[in-house]
């Protein structure tokens, strides 16, 4: 029987590279979007689906599992990037991501977990990011939502194994996606104390993007947890030097961590 999968966030970047590959490798794929009516090259089916309202959610859920009669896999991919300095982010911008990048996701989990206990079987995977191992500067609340989503999945493996459920997170690290785009950024305003390292900091992040990794990278990584029948508990997808940050945020004393940070944003 071909698996059942629900990928949000999958109109395009690394929802749409996801979806796409699991479909060619004969994955019964379901995608969403909060506007799947502008897509119109989907290789899989898109339903409308808003992880910031509750009623959105449970609405695709249960239309997944009134067609194919299962839900297998869930894949919350769906997020914002937020930037700015953390003085100059709006407090409802802050809210907004929270809402998306870590709410949203956990409304999403408790929708399918029902079915997948009713199954005995399921596996959701958390698609995090390598910038929420660390508090990153002018990206302090795209790391702490991310890195929340990774602790949640942490404590929720733990609740639901016996239930024959697995999860697993995955952070990818700079990816060649519309994220840039799509990301709210704080305005750099002339003559804040933070105008000139902010507006730097920004382009560097936005160059990051521009030159990332091709997503079937990430597609790939994901079809491999999947075949996988004991995941870890986290991954990392992406350049060297990005899954390297980790080991040395472990090993190095914070302050040297710091230091190496604030050289590479030339703060």
């Amino acid at each position: 029987m071909n698996k059942v999968v629900l990928i949000t966030g999958a109109s395009s970047g690394i929802g749409k590279a996801i979806g796409e590959f699991l479909h060619q490798k004969g994955f019964v794929v379901y995608g969403t979007s909060r506007n799947p009516e502008r897509i119109t090259n989907s290789v899989f089916p898109l339903m409308a689906l808003e992880v910031r309202n509750p009623d959105s959610i449970q609405a695709a859920v249960a239309k997944v599992i009134a067609i194919s009669g299962r839900l297998d896999i869930l894949i919350n991919n769906a997020g914002i990037g937020i930037t700015g300095p953390l003085e100059e982010i709006p407090l409802e911008e802050i809210k907004a991501n929270f809402d998306t990048n870590f709410f949203g996701p956990i409304s999403v989990m408790q929708a399918v977990l029902p079915q997948m206990r009713k199954q005995q079987s399921g596996l959701i995977i958390n698609i995090s990011s390598i910038a929420g191992y660390m508090g990153l500067p002018y990206r302090s609340i795209y790391s702490a939502s991310k890195g929340a989503l990774s602790i949640v999945t942490e404590a929720l493996r733990m609740e639901v194994k016996s239930f024959g459920i697995q999860i697993t997170d995955v952070a990818p690290g700079d990816f060649a996606t519309n994220i840039a785009a799509g990301r709210f950024h704080a305005p750099v305003i002339k003559d804040s104390a933070y105008e000139k390292p902010y507006a730097a900091t920004l382009q560097m992040m936005d160059e990051h993007v521009d030159s990332g990794s091709n997503p079937t990278e990430m597609a790939q990584a994901i079809y491999n947890i999947i075949q996988n029948s004991n995941p870890k508990v986290h991954y990392r997808v992406g350049l060297f030097l990005q899954k390297f940050s980790i080991v040395l945020k472990k090993i190095l004393p914070d302050k040297v961590y710091e230091r190496i940070l604030m050289k590479h944003y030339k703060l």
